[in-house]
């Protein structure tokens, strides 16, 4: 256990608790994903010490853990810019002008797809579906927040806004 408090804070161990008890004390495990995200909040990445300080608060093999965490592409397992952009490129986004979001952002920042911007800033990626194909072309700024209908001067103003 000290080697959780000394990887996350007593704030992020509070709001694992919290997601912990959601469910039978039995079953702490449940509470994976949450405990992931939490813990991505705070270290803005996944490294294997994090994840392991996963598996140890949750009572969990450590490679059950580093299995959620490369299955969902919601989790880091490298170091990103501080704002991620996920676009969402399947085909309903792509056909509503999903990639041509894409191609200016990547214009505007200057990197491609899975690259950060030299000052740490941003990074873009490709997204799965995120069930707003009617509001395309859609976009996730750091997993949390959702922009519907991005053109590009909504674009344009979304970085400025980041910046």
């Amino acid at each position: 256990m000290s080697t959780v408090i000394q990887v996350l804070s007593a704030a992020s161990l509070k709001r694992i608790d919290r997601e912990v008890a959601k469910y039978p004390a039995d079953q702490k495990q449940s509470a994976v994903m949450s405990a992931l995200a939490i813990a991505q909040d705070e270290k803005g990445w996944l490294a294997p010490d994090t994840m392991q300080a996963v598996a140890d608060y949750l009572g969990m093999p450590a490679v059950a853990v580093q299995e959620v965490a490369t299955f969902y592409n919601m989790y880091h397992l490298k170091p990103m810019g501080k704002y991620k952009i996920s676009v969402c490129t399947n085909l309903p986004c792509a056909l509503s002008g999903g990639e041509r979001a894409a191609e200016h952002l990547k214009t505007r920042l200057g990197v491609g797809y899975k690259q950060t911007t030299a000052d740490g800033r941003f990074t873009i990626v490709e997204g799965e579906c995120m069930g707003a194909c009617g509001d395309a072309p859609v976009l996730l700024v750091n997993n949390k927040r959702m922009c519907s209908f991005m053109s590009h001067d909504k674009l344009d103003a979304l970085i400025e806004e980041l910046k």
